[in-house]
C-alpha cells in the first residue's frame, strides 16, 4: 500500500512570505523601459522569421535595437549616478 503525501515545495511555493518585497518591485519598476523595449525588439524579431525581411522590416528591428539600446543607456547611467556620495550624478 503506498501513502499519499503532499509535497512540501508545492505547498508552501505561493506562501505570503514568498511575495517580491517593496526593493524588489522598485527594482522591476525601474528596469520596465527595458524590458519593454526588448519585447519590441522581440516583436520586430519575430515577424521576420518566416519571411525574407522587407526595408520597412529592416527599419523596424533597426529602430527597436536602438531603443533597446538607449533603454539599457539609460537604466545603467541611472544605477551609477544613484551610487555616486553626495548625489552628483
Amino acid at each position: 500500500m503506498s501513502h499519499i503525501v503532499t509535497v512540501q515545495d508545492a505547498v508552501t511555493a505561493f506562501a505570503d512570505f514568498m511575495e517580491p518585497t517593496a526593493a524588489e518591485l522598485d527594482a522591476i519598476e525601474r528596469e520596465m523601459p527595458v524590458i519593454l523595449a526588448d519585447v519590441d525588439l522581440l516583436d520586430a524579431q519575430i515577424i521576420t522569421l518566416d519571411r525574407t525581411p522587407s526595408e520597412l522590416d529592416t527599419q523596424r528591428v533597426r529602430r527597436a535595437r536602438r531603443r533597446l539600446l538607449a533603454a539599457r543607456r539609460e537604466l545603467a547611467n541611472h544605477a551609477a549616478g544613484a551610487s555616486l556620495p553626495g548625489g552628483a550624478a
